[in-house]
């Protein structure tokens, strides 16, 4: 079995998988939506992540209507977001450490509101 991220697919087998034409997948690629791996022979090959990808703009060019000006705005917002999301993660899993160890200070307080933690800090 390969990795998520390992580069095995070439273009014809995608645009079979996805039932779309290589040239779809080659215009992803000049607009800047996906960026399949290159062998020295130059061949595009793609993971399956790149595969996931090229759904999700499937999805939102076939169904919702996006166009791909839209589409690149929403992939790049979409990154932002899980980026910000790991980001939170990874507070949360220090400030739990923290917690753990006694680090913080009785008199400061942690509130928890929906899925964020909001630390307050009196002085």
């Amino acid at each position: 079995m390969h990795s998520y991220d390992e580069p095995v697919y070439l273009i014809s087998v995608v645009a079979s998988m996805l039932d779309i034409h290589p040239q779809t997948l080659r215009q992803y690629e000049r607009e800047g939506l996906v960026e399949p791996s290159r062998t020295q022979g130059r061949m595009r090959l793609y993971s399956q992540r790149d595969i996931d990808r090229m759904k999700l703009i499937l999805r939102l060019t076939r169904q919702l209507g996006v166009n791909l000006a839209g589409v690149d705005i929403i992939l790049q917002l979409k990154e932002q977001i899980d980026q910000m999301q790991s980001d939170i993660d990874q507070l949360r899993e220090e400030l739990s450490k923290a917690n753990r160890n006694g680090s913080v200070h009785s008199s400061k307080a942690l509130v928890a509101k929906n899925s964020y933690d909001i630390i307050i800090f009196e002085d």
